[in-house]
Formats: structure tokens, C-alpha cells, sequence
């Protein structure tokens, strides 16, 4: 299933933000009901258990009110996660491009909620930051909550994939004193996800194409099979740390061809037209605008 948050500002019968099914180019709403019962837009464990309790989750949506899918607006598929997860060099590739050694344990660092942006959203790049780079990355959705996840139940716990770009800004992620990874990477709007979440039951993570296309030309093309350190195992040592919650987003890392690892670098700027895509999932497309 293809599961979205939608604003149909666009269309003249509602402007609500609503829970949907994607079924090829319609939005199926879900279903209004006399209980009134659905998930709030912000409430990602409330959709999950309401998934959950369905012998078929796809009857909670309506056939009869679908919309054209051009005609919506879709939103971040998860609008507030407690916790945003990020790994850095996961492939080798990458790893070289970027002058490092292929780390022997997860490189782990986070984000604030705000840099969350949806697909179709313009990402404003701010006058301080003057190195923006993109990340493309397939981001595992969390579903259910657990600590100290054995590797062998890690995948139980995802809900689903959805697309990442890890937008960076280099100068402030290496050329501040320290090494200023939050700072370079939480700025409001540079981590786009969507345009949905597929099912986990719809997507092999060990072996899924990665791409980003920056203008239509391909800068990115990896696979997750080349991932040093897969989403299973992930999940296994971050839970050590933490609980892991419903809602929870892991980055699990970007494939070579970023634009700090070429000669010349290649930094985005106002007008570039950003896109990832995972064939599995779709295509995530975001606007570049604000930079000098």
C-alpha cells in the first residue's frame, strides 16, 4: 500500500488534511464514518493501529470520494517524528568521496523535526548557508515501538519506506569549528521525505535503486545492496540506545555522487530543481530557492 497525508486545498470539495490510499493516479480519502473515528493528521500511531486492526487496511478508504492525485496536495507522510535518525557514510563509495576511511561502527547523528519539509515544497536555502548540498536516501519509516530489537525482529518494527533528501550545508557541516553536523542539517525545510510511504511488505530494502536527478540530469544512482550497514542491523543498534517509536524516521545513508565529492564541487542554487527517486516508491521533487 501507498500510504499519504493530503491537503485537498486544491480541490473545491474539501480543504481538511486527511489520511489517504494511493491507488495509480487517484487518492482514495479515508472514509467518513457516524463515529467520526480516523487518526489525526499528526497522529502516526493512531494510523498505524487503525491499519492494524483492519483484516484488509484498505477498506478504510473511499473509492467513492477519490480524488486525481494532481489535484492535492501532498504533505511529509509523517508530520512531527519524535526522533529523526540519520547515518552517515553507509556506502563505501561515499565514504571515499568524502575523504573517510569506511567506518567500522554506524556514524549516527540527528535533526530537529522542523528541517521536515513534504514533496512539491520549495526548500528556502537561508543566506548563511552558502555549500548546500543533496543527499538522496531511502528512509525507513518506524511502526512499532521497541528497545534492544534483536537484528532478526529489527524489520518487524518498520511500517514502511519512504524517499529522503538529506539537504547539507557543507560549509557549516565542515567549515565551522567542530564539525557542525545539526546545525548544517536541521535547517528549516532541508529534509524533504515522501511523496508516500510504501509498505514494508512492498519493498526489499537490501536490494532497492536509490537515484537523485538535479536539474534532470542523474547525480546519484546507488543501490541499498551496497549499504555497509543495512536497515536491520540499524535497527538493532540504535534500539540499544533509545526506544524507538511509531513515527520514527531512519536515513539510512546516501550513495556517491554528492556534490561536495566532485571536482569542482557542485553546490545547488536558486531555481535547481531537486529530485529522488526509488522505483518501489516514487519520485520526490522539491524547488531550490533563496540562494545567492
Amino acid at each position: 500500500m501507498k500510504i499519504a497525508l493530503f491537503s485537498g486545498e486544491n480541490d473545491q470539495k474539501t480543504g481538511e488534511e486527511c489520511w489517504s490510499l494511493i491507488v495509480e493516479d487517484r487518492v482514495l480519502p479515508w472514509k467518513a464514518t457516524d463515529s467520526g473515528g480516523r487518526p489525526e493528521p499528526d497522529d502516526f500511531s493512531g494510523l498505524v493501529e487503525f491499519l492494524a486492526l483492519e483484516n484488509d487496511p484498505t477498506d478504510l478508504f473511499d473509492p467513492a470520494s477519490s480524488l486525481v492525485l494532481s489535484d492535492v496536495r501532498l504533505l511529509a507522510p509523517v508530520q512531527s517524528p519524535e526522533e529523526i535518525l540519520c547515518i552517515g557514510k553507509n556506502y563505501a563509495a561515499h565514504a571515499a568521496e568524502m575523504g573517510g576511511e569506511v567506518p567500522e561502527k554506524p556514524v549516527v547523528f540527528g535533526m530537529f523535526a522542523s528541517a521536515v519539509t513534504g514533496p512539491g515544497c520549495d526548500v528556502e536555502i537561508p543566506d548563511l548557508a552558502t555549500q548546500v548540498d543533496y543527499e538522496a536516501e531511502l528512509v525507513a519509516v518506524i511502526g512499532k515501538a521497541g528497545r534492544n530489537i534483536p537484528r532478526s525482529r529489527a524489520l518487524e518494527h518498520v511500517f514502511g519506506y519512504t524517499c529522503g533528501n538529506d539537504i547539507t550545508s557543507r560549509d557549516w557541516q565542515k567549515g565551522q569549528p567542530g564539525g557542525q553536523w545539526l546545525l548544517g542539517k536541521s535547517i528549516d525545510g532541508f529534509a524533504p521525505v515522501g511523496p508516500w510511504i510504501v509498505t514494508a511488505d512492498e519493498l526489499d530494502p537490501d536490494n532497492t535503486d536509490v537515484k537523485l536527478r538535479l536539474n534532470g540530469e542523474t547525480m546519484q544512482s546507488g543501490n541499498t545492496g551496497n549499504l555497509i550497514f543495512p536497515v536491520d542491523y540499524l535497527i538493532e543498534h540504535l534500539s540499544r540506545f533509545f526506544t524507538l517509536r511509531p513515527g520514527d524516521l531512519i536515513f539510512t545513508g546516501t550513495p556517491e555522487g554528492v556534490g561536495a565529492g566532485r571536482t569542482p564541487p557542485l553546490f545547488m542554487k536558486d531555481g535547481d530543481v531537486v529530485e529522488v527517486e526509488i522505483p518501489e516508491i516514487g519520485i520526490l521533487r522539491n524547488r531550490i530557492t533563496g540562494s545567492r
